[in-house]
C-alpha cells in the first residue's frame, strides 16, 4: 500500500506551546482553554482535531457520491464536529466526537445512506473506530 500523503508537525511546549508544520503553513500558538483553567486566546489540540475531522468527513461525503446519481457538491454539505475531553476514571483522559452533518438537495434516507458510507470511508472515522465514541446526526435542507 502506497502512502498518498504524509506530513510532519512539531509540537513544543505542550498545551501552552506551539505547533508548526514542516512547510510552515501551519504555525499556531496553543493555549489551555479558560474552561480548563488556562489563559485561552489560542487554539488547542481538541479544536485542531475537530477541524481536521470535520473537513475530512465532508470530503468523504463528496467522495462516496462521486459515481452516484445523487452527487453532492462542496457547498451542499456542512459538517460540525464537536470534540469532548473527559477523564477516563483511571487518571487519563478520553475523547468523544459528535458529528452534525447537513446535506442539501437530497432526501433524509439518501443523506443517511451517504453519511453511513462516508463514515466507513473517512480516514478519521477509521482511525478512531473502536477507540472514541462518535455520535452522528444527519439532517437535510
Amino acid at each position: 500500500m502506497s502512502t498518498l500523503y504524509s506530513t510532519r508537525v512539531t509540537a513544543i511546549g505542550g498545551r501552552g506551546g506551539a505547533v508548526r508544520s514542516e512547510d510552515g503553513v501551519l504555525d499556531l500558538p496553543l493555549a489551555l482553554p479558560t474552561t480548563m483553567g488556562g489563559k485561552g486566546g489560542a487554539t488547542n489540540p481538541e479544536q485542531l482535531f475537530a477541524a481536521g475531522y470535520a473537513a475530512c468527513f465532508e470530503n468523504a461525503v463528496i467522495h462516496v457520491t462521486r459515481n452516484k446519481v445523487a452527487k453532492v457538491k462542496d457547498a451542499d454539505i456542512v459538517v460540525v464536529a464537536e470534540v469532548g475531553l473527559s477523564p477516563n476514571g483511571s487518571g487519563g483522559f478520553v475523547l468523544s466526537v459528535a458529528l452534525d452533518v447537513t446535506i442539501a438537495g437530497v432526501d433524509q434516507a439518501t443523506a443517511e445512506e451517504i453519511v453511513k458510507a462516508a463514515h466507513a470511508t473517512c480516514p478519521y472515522s477509521n482511525a478512531v473506530r473502536g477507540n472514541i465514541d462518535v455520535a452522528i446526526t444527519v439532517t437535510t435542507n
